[in-house]
């Protein structure tokens, strides 16, 4: 039997009576510890300042507020939640949409209402029955130490086979953390083979995409999307493996297949837009764009990326039909509340007013020229690099809007900056043929795999002097710059002696203009770490 006098709950609801209601039960259970709250803020708030044993959360706080999933995104994230903490979504609706989107986030249970006092306390019972069965496990994973959950499945399974079961995907995620790969491998191929299950197949899926064995992990995506055809993420990974094999209309396809499953997901309908966009698909690109803004609005995963798509695909839409009137406002309101919202971020201004100034070229052609002057101003203060897609985007906006030597600038930076990037320097090559763009993109690539040879091999000194090269052809590229840096740290600062040191320091600081969205940001905030003793 649960000891509910010494548990503590938090109900979050909008409705008044049902937060009185669902008190009352847990008081006739023995609670005395429980707090409410009316909005997903408020119980973020709640959550900083105190643990909670239970939090039970309906999904729908009202139009305007955050929901149920986007607070235990928060939640997990911020780990302002222990793993041994109990996570209850409640909802009045059961829509296959509403129980997909909130299944995503995997809350601990999903109640529907109305429900009554033994119910919910049978429903506890058993989820908290399991957790304490996990604690050694879940303890460990709130301290953040897989090394400690790998021993504590394996000592947990010692004492009792029949938790065997319940370790398997602790066991794989401390597998994942620690970067064991072989094992890893072997053991989630052990468990498919014995008894498939979602988060295997996803599991397995990621590792070989990781590892550059795409078409293998396509393999073990399509088995999974055809054994469980109800889980998005399974249509998640497999979209990744059809973009990285450049089919992206097909993975529009699996991902649109993913947004009618659950269609409240941001990054997934972002995601959508931008290969809609990509596949010259107009009106997906702006209805998947437009859920996107709509539904990041309270999210963690609010991008401006989904505003500019929205404004860009609105305009390639209607293309030399010309913007009506109800278009031109969408489009306006839209690029109006991102700038708005982002003032101090260059990019997006400049990215902002040259859309802008693409929407109304044809109707206002000195507006548009001004604003294009405007952008330009902002984009040569900038104090750190566009992103390679970003870069893109803006070198073809200049050159739809006459400024052709203005938008090979552009392009000559992103080559220099991401110019190790094949993906990249492939996307320059539809824009541009000019050699000097494209020459030392490529020459510089290789010199770049030839040092990451070296530097596996041992050889640091042969390595060092490869990158060295390859950075006097693109001075800017982040991944070359972060190699050199890694090299010279290799040893320790203490063994490179001031030339080396500064060496490294220049590299980092020229690293530091990357965009924080990079995959790359925190590889380089821990060498910066080491190198500047920070």
């Amino acid at each position: 039997m649960l000891a509910w006098n010494k548990k503590s709950f938090l109900i979050v609801d909008d409705f008044t009576d049902f937060r009185s209601s669902v008190r009352s039960m847990l008081r006739e259970l023995g609670v005395q510890e429980v707090d409410i709250a009316d909005t997903g803020e408020q119980a973020l708030r709640l959550c900083s300042q105190k643990r909670y044993d239970f939090i039970l959360h309906d999904f729908n706080l009202g139009d305007g507020k955050k929901n149920g999933q986007q607070v235990l995104e928060d939640l997990m994230t911020d780990k302002l939640m222990s793993h041994e903490s109990v996570f209850v979504m409640v909802t009045a609706e059961n829509s296959q949409a509403m129980v997909m989107s909130a299944l995503e986030w995997e809350p601990d249970a999903y109640l529907t209402k109305p429900f009554n006092r033994a119910s919910l306390a049978q429903r506890l019972e058993k989820i908290i029955q399991r957790k304490n069965l996990l604690k050694p496990i879940l303890q460990a994973l709130d301290r953040g130490k897989p090394a400690e959950v790998l021993a504590a499945c394996i000592q947990l399974t010692k004492q009792d086979p029949r938790f065997a079961p319940l370790c398997l995907r602790y066991k794989a995620d401390a597998l994942r953390d620690l970067n064991q790969h072989e094992p890893l491998e072997t053991f989630l191929k052990g468990i498919l083979a014995d008894r498939p299950q979602p988060w295997t197949y996803s599991a397995l899926g990621k590792l070989l995409f990781k590892r550059g064995r795409h078409s293998e992990a396509q393999v073990i995506y399509e088995q999974a999307v055809k054994a469980f055809p109800m889980m998005p993420v399974l249509y998640d990974g497999l979209a990744d493996v059809l973009v990285a094999a450049g089919d992206g209309k097909r993975a529009q396809q699996v991902l649109e297949d993913a947004v009618r499953l659950s269609p409240f997901a941001v990054r997934r309908q972002r995601l959508l837009g931008k290969l809609a966009m990509n596949n010259e698909d107009f009106e997906s690109a702006s209805k998947a764009y437009r859920h996107a803004v709509s539904q990041g609005q309270f999210s963690r995963f609010k991008d401006p990326e989904s505003n500019l798509g929205l404004a860009q695909a609105l305009i390639n839409k209607c293309g030399d039909r010309g913007l009506d009137a109800r278009t031109r406002v969408e489009i306006n309101q839209t690029l109006t509340d991102v700038t708005k919202e982002h003032t101090d971020d260059a990019g997006v201004q400049v990215r902002a007013r040259l859309i802008k100034a693409t929407s109304v070229q044809s109707s206002d052609p000195e507006m548009a020229a001004k604003l294009t002057e405007q952008a330009m101003a902002r984009f040569e203060s900038m104090d750190h690099f566009l992103s390679a897609d970003a870069a893109l985007a803006v070198a073809l906006q200049l050159k739809q809007l006459g400024q052709e030597d203005a938008g090979a600038g552009i392009l000559k930076i992103c080559a220099e900056v991401y110019g190790d990037d094949p993906v990249v320097m492939k996307n320059i090559a539809k824009q541009t043929d000019d050699p000097e763009i494209l020459g030392t993109g490529k020459v510089a690539m290789d010199l770049n795999l030839q040092g990451i040879r070296s530097y596996r091999g041992g050889n640091l000194a042969e390595a060092q002097d490869l990158f060295r090269r390859a950075l006097a052809l693109q001075p800017k590229n982040i991944s070359i710059a972060l190699n050199m840096a890694q090299s010279l740290l290799h040893l320790g600062v203490q063994h490179l002696g001031a030339a080396g040191l500064q060496e490294c320091q220049a590299c980092l600081k020229l690293v530091g203009k990357m965009p924080e969205t990079d995959s790359r940001f925190e590889r380089y905030q821990k060498l910066r770490s080491r190198a500047f003793g920070v």
